[in-house]
């Protein structure tokens, strides 16, 4: 038998294997979040400051008219390499400071400092409503892309800058003109949107006119940030409508639909309830982690 075919063809066969070892290596990396469109993202909620004995009817619908609460003034930071993306900004005007009177207040530029991170690093910002204590501060971070539902912005912000509708103060709908202007304004159009990788937009929660809020995917899988679709833990526990919206029954049918998108029901996370600093693992003064 002549020995030099035989060795040839083990050499091949040799190589072959090695070829396909590598290939299900690099396979095997990108399944486990090598890619980065795979990759979790962390999430924390930042506490920037408390409204103080908050009557509850006006966050609950048909809540007794003699409850009251501290609101918790928060806003979220989710993060993986490479991207650093705000929900919602807070505020900082001081025409807000002074009718509200907030306690423990900390500017949101300076809340995302303390959190370790220069706040020209954010990357982007998800508004979700055109509401003066989740938009105003959007001009804090000079690097940021605002990433707003069309019909939210179309409905509240003229051409010019002027507002369209009571829900947006006169002051951040110029700035938000602005932005735009400036080429950082990116309109999401409708429901179900995957407008950043591990990032989707949902609508129908009727806060505002196109109010919105977010599924990320995290390392225990999706979370919802719910924002004010869905105020405090008793709305979501309760299936209770919020009671500043324009349809209440959209905004049931909202939080409902929250708890199919979230991986488990403690990955939906209210928007002003201080019991989410008490639910979720502190990692810093007025931070915790949302796992």
């Amino acid at each position: 038998m002549n020995a030099t075919p035989l060795r040839r063809s083990t050499r091949l066969r040799v190589a072959a294997l090695f070829v396909f070892a590598l290939l299900a290596a690099v396979g095997t990396s990108a399944g486990a979040g090598g890619g980065m469109r795979d990759r979790a993202y962390d999430v924390y909620a930042l506490r920037y400051a408390t409204v103080r004995d908050f009557p509850v009817r006006y966050l609950v619908a048909g809540a007794d008219t003699s409850r009251r609460t501290d609101i918790a003034m928060m806003f979220w930071l989710v993060k993986r390499p490479g991207r650093f993306l705000l929900v919602d900004a807070g505020f900082y005007r001081s025409k807000f400071l002074d009718d509200w009177k907030p306690a423990d207040y900390v500017r949101p530029d300076e809340a995302v400092r303390r959190f370790g991170l220069d706040p020209k690093l954010i990357t982007d910002i998800f508004v979700t409503h055109v509401h003066w204590d989740h938009l105003d501060g959007a001009d804090l971070f000079p690097n940021a892309r605002v990433w707003i539902q069309r019909a939210e912005y179309e409905h509240h912000v003229g051409d010019d800058g002027r507002p369209l509708d009571a829900a947006i103060d006169s002051l951040d709908a110029e700035m938000l003109a602005s932005l735009r202007r400036a080429g950082r304004v990116e309109l999401i159009d409708g429901d179900a949107r995957e407008f950043l990788p591990g990032l989707t937009a949902y609508t129908g929660g009727k806060h505002t006119f196109a109010s919105q809020y977010l599924a990320v995917r995290t390392p225990k899988g999706k979370a919802v940030l719910a924002s004010d679709n869905a105020y405090l833990y008793e709305n979501l526990e309760h299936g209770v409508a919020i009671a500043q919206t324009l349809d209440a029954r959209s905004n049931v049918a909202a939080i409902e639909r929250m708890k199919t998108i979230a991986a488990f029901p403690r990955l939906i996370v209210p928007g002003h309830d201080p019991q989410v600093f008490e639910r979720f693992k502190r990692r810093k003064p007025n931070v915790v982690s949302i796992e």
